[in-house]
C-alpha cells in the first residue's frame, strides 16, 4: 500500500492510500489492476453531506477517463463535525501505471450551500513500470 496522499478544502480533510491487485492484473493482457482506500474527515464545525463524485483516471499513455455518478460506493455520507467516513474502491487500467485526482460535491446541510472538496492526485504504480508516476 502506498504512503498516502492528503489534501484539506474547507476543513474537509481527504487522505488516499492506494495498492495494486496483481491477483486481478494479467500484464500480458494488459490489464492492471488497483484499490484505493479513501478517508474523508470533516475537521470543521458544520455537518456536510457528500452528494456526487467526478474522477479524472489518467493512464501511462495519457488517455483520460472522466467518471461521474451519485455519492461513493453506493453511500451520500453526512459528516458531523469530527465524524469520518472510509471507503475502498479500484480501478483497471491497460497500462501498467498512471494516476488519478478528482472531486467530491458536497453541500453543507444547514445552509443548503453547495462546495466541491479535491481529492488530491494520487499515482497508480505497479510493480511492471518503473518509478513513479506523481
Amino acid at each position: 500500500m502506498s504512503d498516502g496522499y492528503s489534501q484539506t478544502t474547507r476543513a474537509i480533510a481527504v487522505t488516499v492510500r492506494t495498492s495494486f491487485l496483481s491477483e486481478q492484473s494479467e500484464p500480458e493482457e494488459n490489464r492492471f489492476v488497483w484499490a484505493y482506500q479513501i478517508r474523508i474527515e470533516n475537521r470543521g464545525n458544520a455537518r456536510v453531506q457528500l452528494l456526487r463524485r467526478t474522477w479524472h483516471i489518467t493512464d501511462a499513455r495519457g488517455r483520460v477517463q472522466r467518471v461521474e455518478g451519485p455519492g461513493v460506493v453506493g453511500k451520500q455520507p453526512v459528516l458531523g463535525p469530527g465524524d469520518a467516513f472510509e471507503y475502498t474502491s479500484g480501478t483497471p487500467l491497460e497500462t501498467p501505471s498512471g494516476f488519478m485526482t478528482g472531486a467530491y460535491h458536497m453541500v453543507d446541510v444547514d445552509s443548503g450551500a453547495a462546495f466541491d472538496v479535491t481529492v488530491p492526485a494520487f499515482s497508480l504504480d505497479s510493480p511492471h513500470q518503473g518509478g513513479r508516476l506523481h
